[in-house]
């Protein structure tokens, strides 16, 4: 019930502005997001990777509608990874790129060359690409995307959503070698014919999800901060014989802070996935609803920056 109350609210402009105006949820948007400018990003990359973390930066917007639109952000993309390689700020930050912001959605040849000049550009300033995962209805597209752009750019990254029942059979097509494969739970509002619905039932195929990973031979990035979740990933990377560079964790930027100094302190490669941009609301939402717990983890980051 409350994730679809969040949900709900991820489609109303009145609470936007609310978030954007009042000073508190001011504060939670600074605390969770870099900021509205290529410039805040960079800035917040910086002290991440001072930090011993890695980072993965995400322009936010999706709603594109037109090929200006599509364009204006592949462009954005290009000039953040212009500036990350002259701050000399990769390899250690990459960029995640949703193909619905590049034109997926009406093109998807447009977006599909869109995602190919960003990963020639990520090439050139020595990082990666990682494509991030939308709702189910994209899934087979934004696979077939990844699939030819991995010809010329193999480092190419995907993401699997755990509650979507299929996700198992895509991790076993995904687990080869060199394939870098984020594993998450879900952030959408899904019919049960084609994904879990109970929070139980999702972590139960993250679980299943985690294991053929592990015991593949691709890269693993283990995007949770469930310390249940974490726990399972740290001993399965024991029982498989990972090493600290045969994987890593991901964690949202300004979430448990402190167990993602923790982790890069015992040795493991840990990612924040920083977004920045001025469509920060429905991000902000929907990892809301993806784990309606992470309420909690919103709160207490706050509090411990009072």
């Amino acid at each position: 019930m409350l994730r679809t109350v969040i949900l709900a609210a991820s489609r109303s402009s009145q609470v936007e502005r609310l978030l954007a105006t009042v000073p508190f949820t001011r504060d939670v948007v600074r605390r969770f997001v870099a900021g509205a400018q290529t410039d805040d990003a960079l800035r917040a990359t910086r002290e991440l990777v001072a930090d011993g973390l890695a980072v993965t930066l995400d322009n936010l917007g999706e709603d594109t509608v037109t090929p200006e639109q599509a364009t204006s952000i592949r462009e954005e993309y290009l000039r953040l990874l212009s500036m990350l390689s002259a701050a000399g700020l990769t390899p250690a930050a990459e960029v995640s790129v949703k193909l619905s912001a590049l034109g997926q959605a009406f093109d998807e040849q447009l977006a599909y060359d869109n995602a190919r000049a960003i990963c020639a550009a990520a090439d050139a300033a020595g990082t990666t690409v990682t494509l991030d995962m939308e709702d189910h209805t994209t899934t087979d597209s934004t696979l077939d995307i990844l699939a030819k752009l991995r010809k010329d750019h193999p480092s190419t990254g995907a993401v699997l959503q755990a509650y979507l029942r299929r996700t198992e059979s895509d991790c076993r097509e995904l687990a080869g070698a060199g394939s870098r494969v984020r594993l998450c739970k879900g952030a959408y509002s899904e019919p049960e014919s084609v994904a879990y619905q109970s929070a139980r039932d999702v972590d139960k195929s993250y679980v299943r999800c985690l294991n053929i990973l592990m015991s593949g031979d691709g890269y693993p990035m283990l995007a949770t901060h469930d310390p249940r979740l974490i726990a399972i990933g740290e001993d399965r990377a024991r029982w498989y014989d990972r090493g600290p560079d045969g994987f890593e964790f991901q964690m949202l930027y300004g979430i448990r802070p402190d167990e993602q100094a923790r982790l890069v302190g015992e040795g493991y490669t840990v990612r924040t996935y920083l977004p920045y941009g001025e469509d920060w609301y429905g991000y902000l939402m929907r990892r809301l609803a993806e784990r309606p717990a992470n309420l909690a983890f919103f709160a207490r980051a706050l509090a411990s920056r009072k």
